[in-house]
């Protein structure tokens, strides 16, 4: 075990040290970083590249020096491993670690802050000593709510990466707990991963991943095969799922800027019709999917002739009229709002886009924002019988929520003179102790001088 005189010796000295306890962790053997395991950590797991870890550290010179530590700000620092985030010695030594391991590392300067040093802490050409210690990891989350987690095990080529509408080529292997229930190579277009049997997070996943990556995708039901399950794999609904993914090889799509208008018509209504069919297989994300690609083609584009313009206003109207049901179903109600307010921006009057945000509006408990767009919908037709029946909805639901209103400020109010009553209670007795106490000295003090009197 290393101790801390170790680390306070001459540079030569501890070289020694290290070369006789430590482990060369570099790919090359080039003995550019040392490592000395202080106490080991956890059996199990260790994070890989990508992984979000977390850790308390503690940096010195060679003359023992110390420069930073996060125990000092008493707050550990986090990073994603193997992303460059760091110095390449710790990108390399953390990757060997177990959680709750402690370690210390001898870094030579190409390791650490090289030639130029971190100034004015590390001098240039500096060699380190670490001491780290992994307080713990996770994957990279790929969407807001967590339900796509990835873990890289072996690091793909380039920059480059599938786009939606790219052709890929991958080997998978689908697990439910310990049980392996897909294990195949196939092909498929990114965002159409559904045709395949493939579920929307390891679809969604692509986007993110390189030629020739391996990585462990974590998805949760919603990002599985969902309510319904899998019965041809015998997945229940509701399961989260694991797979190891590697892309073999992919075609990217072409990029909106690479396409010619009457190209991206064309192709725009082949990707609508394929929208419609996941809608009315009731997988909205895949329909969300379609949907978006359309609005990112044409969204900035103006036609050349009136035809053109005419075209790309109806895809733009349908593609966002289309979300905004998707979201409705979803439940993503903000969306909602925002794919109507597009809509009518081009078309004020557009019946179906006021009747949709008027629903999220009331699932929202947004009544008289509701109660405006149900009316609005009556102005532009007035035998819109739904529009009628959520107005009344909306009128109910306000009484409801009148009703409610009143009832806890009732009690509330209620509570309050039931306080203040019992304060007051209180208070009188005070007053009347107080009082009598107070008659009571007086008696004693006349008493007293009548005694006292010749």
């Amino acid at each position: 075990m290393t101790t801390d005189k170790d680390l306070s010796m001459d540079g030569h000295a501890a070289v020694a040290v290290f070369s006789a306890k430590g482990v060369d962790i570099t790919p090359n053997k080039d003995q550019g970083v040392f490592k000395v395991v202080k106490r080991q950590g956890l059996d199990g797991d260790r994070p890989m590249i990508g992984d979000r870890v977390s850790v308390h550290y503690t940096g010195k010179l060679l003359n023992g020096k110390k420069f930073d530590s996060s125990l000092d700000r008493k707050e550990p620092f986090c990073f994603n491993l193997g992303k460059g985030q760091v110095i390449k010695a710790w990108d390399m030594s953390v990757m060997s670690m177990q959680r709750g391991e402690v370690c210390m590392l001898l870094c030579k300067p190409e390791y650490a802050y090289g030639a130029a040093g971190n100034p004015p802490k590390v001098p240039p050409n500096s060699s380190l000593l670490f001491e780290v210690e992994l307080l713990n990891f996770e994957g990279e989350l790929l969407t807001d709510d967590g339900g796509i987690m990835r873990r890289i095990k072996v690091r793909g080529d380039g920059y480059s990466n599938p786009n939606d509408g790219a052709t890929v080529e991958v080997h998978l292997e689908g697990r439910c707990g310990d049980r392996l229930f897909d294990s195949r190579d196939v092909r498929f277009v990114v965002g159409e991963g559904e045709d395949k049997g493939i579920p929307l997070g390891v679809d969604r996943a692509m986007e993110k991943m390189q030629k020739g990556e391996c990585c462990i995708i974590y998805l949760k039901s919603k990002y599985g095969f969902g309510k319904e399950g899998k019965p041809e794999y015998k997945i229940g609904p509701n399961t989260e799922l694991v797979y190891e993914v590697t892309l073999k090889d992919f075609q990217k799509a072409k990029e909106s800027w690479e396409m010619e208008l009457n190209e991206k018509l064309d192709l725009s209504a082949r990707v609508k019709h394929k929208g419609n069919q996941y809608f009315k297989a009731g997988q909205f994300f895949q329909a969300v999917i379609q949907y978006q690609r359309i609005v990112s083609w044409l969204e900035m584009e103006c036609g050349a002739g009136m035809e053109q313009q005419k075209r790309i206003q109806e895809l733009l109207l349908l593609s966002q009229l289309n979300l905004a049901l998707c979201f409705l179903r979803l439940k993503e109600l903000s969306h909602v709002v925002e794919n109507c307010n597009k809509v009518i921006e081009l078309d004020g009057k557009n019946e179906k886009a006021l009747y949709r945000r008027g629903e999220a509006h009331l699932l929202r408990n947004e009544f008289s924002l509701a109660m405006a767009d149900f009316r609005h919908v009556l102005q532009v037709n007035s035998s819109n019988r739904a529009a009628r029946a959520q107005i009344s909805m909306c009128q109910l639901k306000m009484r409801e929520h009148h009703e409610r209103d009143k009832r806890i400020y009732a009690n509330m109010f209620q509570k309050f003179a039931e306080h203040d009553a019992k304060v007051g209670k209180m208070k009188r007795r005070r007053d009347e102790s107080l009082k009598s106490n107070m008659n009571g000295e007086v008696g004693i003090k006349r008493r007293r001088r009548s005694q006292d009197c010749p």
